[in-house]
């Protein structure tokens, strides 16, 4: 009871901008009942049995330093405090009562008629505390350094994997990554002035990937600490996904075995799980042949399938939908757009944002599009069918390749996602693609393929007037553009066969003569020059 009065005061202070929604919460947690959140604030110390500690003239207290002999996760040991939330496998689309259900700590990919599982949570437990508490919840632990809430994911938790000791978690600190207001690119090339790039390829690997494999690569810990059948842990990938499994695995020194497309993804993708000691399987086939490949696999093997036919690297992906509201202080966008292949993440993204609406953090969710490669765009001819007929298609080679998926094991999610919130499915061409990369670097950003696949999509839905000119829009950036530095060589280059590449920027060759330099310098500064006012 003391440290509840304790945890309560000490984030009164750290109340975020008030809305509209949400200035007169009603809490739904019944009066003196006891806290029982696992976490703490790193400005608190839950440990103290004086309430008036919590704070000095409306002040957070000062947290003395740990002892010099004692780590991170022995504070946290300290610091933790019982829980009741809950979580577990149901089929999809299964409410938390299925008739169904399997424990996290089980093995289990498919439910008993062959489908998708999902992850879901004890809403009623969680729902015994109101959206503004779990606001302060959440931004209070922004920015710090107390394990493991120092991660974005993980700041969480009580909506991830609840029961996860946290000394099993395996995490960098992923996450929290930047929302980068596209101020030139929205102005100059779509009339917009709300626009928002989601850079969540500035993470670890350098891509969102690693939101999801923190939570699967921490259970499979958890599992081997539990003496479970499980000797490492596999994807099929076509390059960041073998990225993060590779980087965690070695982070808590469990092997990991990747499947490859041989000469399919980029070499900066390639070197990633070579550096990080993977079993790097290069086969003379596409994802989907190797996606076949590593299901068979790990059937047979103790080998643990990490691909987004594993429900659990859901649970970390939907944390970005939640980063994004807390970074606009709780106020929704109307769009995010999101780059699709296997379709894990814009799921993700839904669950994530409606999980907020359900606990009464927001009133309502953005429209969600998903954007597609032509070269590999399953979902957007099933959409245009009008949900009709879905036939996976044979991909053909993108720059966006870890899009180049034409059998996507999400579909059902995906599909499901964008039909509760009125969602939009749009496709782009190879020059497209390129050409919207090569015109969002040039505004200041460096971006990879997929995320030009996404700003292609909100042009064409910006032309269309699906889209106007002040709808707050996030699009989603799944990877750092330094993994794609060839595609961009050759676009800069024109070295790519049929593509005009309209927005390349070669150098000038110059001989070393002061006369020269000036000569070509002042050319350039003159088509440079602002217009002369009237």
């Amino acid at each position: 009871m003391a440290s509840s009065s304790l945890f309560h005061s000490s984030l009164s202070s750290l109340t975020p901008k008030q809305t509209a929604f949400y200035q007169n919460p009603t809490s739904k947690r019944p009066p003196n009942s006891p806290l029982t959140v696992s976490c703490t604030s790193s400005t608190v110390d839950p440990s103290s049995s004086s309430p008036a500690a919590a704070t000095t003239n409306n002040s957070p207290p000062l947290k003395s330093r740990r002892a010099f002999d004692e780590n991170i996760r022995d504070e946290a040991r300290r610091h933790r405090a019982p829980h009741n939330f809950s979580a577990k496998y149901v089929p999809f689309n299964s409410g938390f009562d299925s008739p169904e259900s399997y424990s996290l700590d089980e093995i289990v990919y498919r439910s008993r008629s062959g489908g998708l599982l999902d992850v879901q949570h004890d809403l009623d437990a969680l729902g015994k505390f109101d959206g503004a508490y779990w606001r302060r919840l959440f931004d209070s632990r922004v920015g710090k350094t107390t394990w493991p809430y120092g991660s974005g994911v993980w700041s969480k938790k009580e909506w991830v994997l609840p029961e996860i000791d946290d000394d099993d978690i395996v995490s960098a600190f992923e996450g929290n990554s930047n929302l980068f207001w596209a101020e030139r690119f929205g102005k100059q090339f779509l009339g917009m002035n709300d626009l928002w790039v989601k850079h969540c390829g500035i993470s670890h690997t350098g891509s969102f990937k690693d939101l999801g494999m923190t939570v699967l690569v921490s259970q499979v810990n958890h599992l081997r600490k539990l003496k479970r059948p499980v000797v490492g842990v596999g994807c099929a990938s076509t390059g960041d996904t073998s990225a993060a499994l590779s980087a965690y695995c070695a982070s808590a020194g469990i092997p990991s075995i990747v499947f490859l497309p041989a000469n399919k993804i980029s070499m900066a993708q390639l070197v990633q799980p070579i550096a990080n000691g993977a079993f790097v399987l290069s086969i003379d086939t596409d994802f989907d042949g190797c996606m076949k490949l590593i299901r068979e696999i790990t059937a047979e093997l103790p080998i643990y399938l990490a691909n987004s036919l594993n429900s659990l690297r859901i649970e970390g992906q939907k944390t970005a939908a939640i980063e994004i509201l807390q970074q606009f202080d709780w106020e929704v966008p109307d769009w995010v757009i999101v780059p699709g292949g296997n379709l894990g993440n814009i799921y993700a993204f839904y669950k994530g944002f409606k999980m907020c609406q359900e606990l009464g953090l927001v009133d309502r969710i953005p429209r969600l599009v998903c954007a597609q490669a032509a070269n590999a765009n399953p979902l957007y001819l099933y959409y245009k069918s009008g949900w009709k007929d879905f036939k996976p298609v044979k991909a053909n080679t993108t720059f966006a390749s870890a899009i180049q998926i034409g059998d996507p094991v999400s579909i059902d999610r995906a599909v499901y996602a964008l039909k509760q919130c009125d969602g939009i499915v749009e496709e782009a061409s190879e020059e497209e693609l390129m050409d919207a990369m090569a015109q969002a670097d040039s505004t200041g950003m460096f971006i990879c393929p997929h995320t030009g696949v996404a700003l292609t999509a909100l042009d064409k839905l910006r032309k269309s007037g699906v889209i106007g000119a002040g709808d707050r829009t996030v699009v989603v950036s799944t990877a750092h553009g330094l993994k794609f530095t060839q595609s961009k060589i050759d676009y800069h280059a024109k070295a790519i066969p049929d593509m005009a590449c309209r927005f390349a920027n070669l150098p000038t060759q110059v001989k070393a003569d002061f006369g020269e330099v000036m000569d070509v310098l002042k050319e350039f500064l003159l088509n440079k020059a602002p217009p002369k006012s009237k």
